[in-house]
């Protein structure tokens, strides 16, 4: 389960059933929940710059593919999935399910809900607070800094839940994006958006209620996405939306 390759901290803590591929550096104030998996070429609990930031603790059932580099001083809950080369900094604190695409740049100090999905070459700048069930598309940029470069004020993006960030999105620092909310794709998100809307753009504004937009075949509305896209989330989840989508008037 450990290759021959691979360097294990004696003091790291690995659990039932953890596999550990070539050449994997494990360090020792690292915590690998059961039946986890660790592809060649990673290290995890690479020391901060900070200095001492804590363990990083990675729940139960995580895949962490090829050359990933995972900082100490972050928490992941159970199911956490990586693609490959993803660097993730210090200072995160994810519940569970969470999804970071090839490429993806977690630049530390930042929260994710439950099941929150990024796709491939993602940005997300510090300070970031992304809440539940959101989706952030391909090369995606969430900011922090109003005045790059500078050692003064910064400000993280906030995520509400069940918002989509499209391709290619550019948001600036302190905004918010609402819930249930359409950023479209190449949008620079200057603004907060409100809940449930579509903001599109370069500047980006808002233009109508997210709602109103139908599926492809035009069934129905392709929005909130939770009323008809259910894939790959827990079966009590996808039951509890499908139970408040059949409530009259929903």
């Amino acid at each position: 389960m450990i290759h021959p390759t691979a360097i294990i901290d004696p003091a790291a803590r690995l659990g039932e059933g953890v596999e550990v591929g070539p050449f994997s550096i494990v360090h020792a104030d690292v915590e690998l929940g059961d039946g986890s998996v660790v592809g060649s070429h990673c290290e995890l609990g690479h020391p901060a710059a900070a200095g001492d930031v804590g363990p990083l603790r990675i729940g139960s059932g995580a895949l962490i593919r090829s050359h990933n580099v995972v900082y100490a001083g972050s928490t992941f809950g159970d199911g956490l999935q990586t693609g490959h080369q993803v660097t993730i900094r210090e200072g995160i604190e994810a519940a569970e399910g969470l999804r970071v695409g090839t490429l993806g740049d977690l630049q530390g100090d930042a929260t994710f809900g439950r099941h929150v999905r990024l796709h491939s070459n993602v940005n997300i700048g510090r300070g970031s607070r992304i809440a539940e069930f959101v989706w952030i598309f391909p090369y995606v940029v969430l900011t922090n800094d109003p005045h790059p470069p500078s050692d003064g004020f910064h400000a993280g993006v906030t995520i509400e839940r069940f918002a989509v960030v499209a391709t290619s999105s550019v948001v600036f620092p302190g905004v918010t994006i609402g819930e249930g909310s359409l950023v479209g794709a190449q949008s620079l998100v200057r603004d907060d958006v409100p809940p449930g809307m579509i903001y599109s753009g370069n500047p980006g504004k808002v233009l109508a209620p997210a709602k109103r937009l139908l599926l492809s075949d035009r069934s129905g509305p392709a929005y909130p996405w939770r009323r008809h896209f259910h894939r790959g989330y827990p079966d009590d989840v996808v039951q509890g939306w499908i139970a408040e989508f059949a409530k009259p008037g929903s």
